[in-house]
């Protein structure tokens, strides 16, 4: 997630969550739940990093919050405001959960215990055209099985049953900038990371240049023009 001040909105975050800060340094706030171990997917951890640019347009790539019934969303929502989040309007109109923005305006979804079992995180939700081919792409990209896919919907979790799910949801908006908020994915320690960049790109993905320069990280995009990191291994 690009921010204007990462040390803040990392802050926030935390808070939201209920999780802590696992590594802080120049530009650059890592978050991730008390006990963590990479590569466990029972979390998918959050990584702040500071970015100039302003928030232009609705980010195509937001989180879903869970909760367990309609009095504890009402008791998230309340506690969120008090941490610094608004509601929003992205024209959602009568829906049984609530949509807000964080103190930087990155909009997400409070739900009503539509997901059980995720963790603080219920879903993340990416915005596109084709969904099913979302789910193809993703589904070979990542080691995750898929739920449930239409022309509307596709949902994607973890082979082992935990963490949160990966939802794509058809949109009629296009991509019009580069997301504030991505996906990063990690191969498995001892994997080669330029293997499997190019596993990646032989599934759909093309290298993108951000002007990201000498980095660690490979930077792609999905058959959708989604930027999304490819980590060194852990």
């Amino acid at each position: 997630m690009k921010a204007r001040d990462d040390s803040a909105l990392g802050s926030f975050w935390a808070e939201a969550l209920g999780w802590r800060v696992s590594s802080e340094g120049p530009g650059v706030t890592n978050l991730e739940p008390e006990g963590f171990v990479y590569p466990d997917p029972v979390a998918v951890c959050l990584d702040l990093i500071a970015s100039p640019e302003p928030k232009t347009v609705k980010n195509r790539v937001h989180v879903d919050l869970a909760t367990t019934s309609a009095a504890h969303q009402a008791e998230v929502v309340t506690r969120l405001k008090d941490l610094g989040a608004t509601p929003a309007d992205v024209g959602q109109g009568d829906v049984p959960w609530t949509v807000m923005a964080d103190p930087e305006g990155n909009e997400f979804c409070v739900l009503d215990s539509l997901y059980q079992d995720t963790g603080p995180i219920a879903t993340v939700v990416v915005d596109c055209a084709d969904p099913r081919a979302m789910a193809r792409f993703w589904g070979q990209a990542m080691d995750w099985t898929l739920h449930k896919v239409t022309d509307h919907n596709a949902v994607l979790r973890s082979a082992k049953g935990v963490g949160p799910y990966l939802q794509f949801l058809r949109t009629p908006d296009v991509k019009t900038v580069w997301n504030r908020v991505h996906l990063d994915l990690r191969p498995y320690p001892g994997d080669d990371l330029e293997a499997e960049a190019a596993r990646l790109r032989t599934l759909g993905a093309t290298a993108i240049d951000l002007g990201q320069s000498d980095v660690p990280w490979t930077v792609l995009a999905d058959p959708e023009g989604n930027e999304f990191c490819l980590l060194a291994p852990g």
